[in-house]
């Protein structure tokens, strides 16, 4: 009886409740600042945004996937995504729009809680962050920029100095000119 109970005392202890109310089943506090995040989110949504945005180097998956060269993009909304890409381009960041298919949530399923912080298999790191964002966002008009990759100058980009580069702001800058002029 006592290894069972202490074995219920773990796994409770192992969840968190989240702002809007789920339960997170905390596997890996590596993965504590998607915690945070999932917070900010639901917070932004009290204010009932058009477009929500959040940019963090939440993986460093995506700096596997796509290296320093561009930005990984998840979205909801198409018209965000175009004026995103279009601020990319106007500003020399690149950005590139990853998934987010239905099947990467199902990793993030959990037996003691709403959702795992992390996913039940080791790929595709980046897009069940993502997916685990999601699920904390209300706006039906939101970004997650995975800047784990570009959060750092590169030798392709001379125009930056060594060091902390400060990408994508002027990406952002740009499509928030787009969507106000859009409005």
């Amino acid at each position: 009886k006592k290894v069972s109970e202490q074995y219920s005392k773990q796994w409770y202890q192992r969840r968190v409740r989240a702002m809007n109310g789920k339960t997170i089943q905390v596997d890996n506090t590596d993965a504590e600042g998607r915690l945070i995040l999932a917070d900010a989110l639901t917070y932004a949504d009290t204010f009932e945004p058009s477009h929500v945005v959040d940019m963090a180097t939440l993986t460093g998956a995506m700096a596997v996937a796509l290296g320093g060269e561009c930005v990984g993009t998840y979205s909801t909304c198409e018209s965000l995504w175009s004026a995103l890409e279009k601020g990319g381009y106007i500003s020399g960041d690149r950005l590139w729009r990853m998934p987010l298919f239905k099947e990467y949530g199902d990793l993030l399923k959990s037996r003691t809680a709403d959702i795992n912080n992390i996913s039940s298999g080791p790929y595709g790191g980046s897009i069940t962050a993502a997916k685990f964002l999601q699920n904390f966002v209300k706006c039906k008009s939101w970004a997650h920029l995975d800047i784990a990759g570009v959060m750092d100058s590169t030798a392709s980009f001379s125009y930056l100095p060594k060091g902390m580069s400060g990408r994508p702001t002027r990406s952002i800058i740009e499509a928030l000119k787009l969507l106000s002029i859009n409005k």
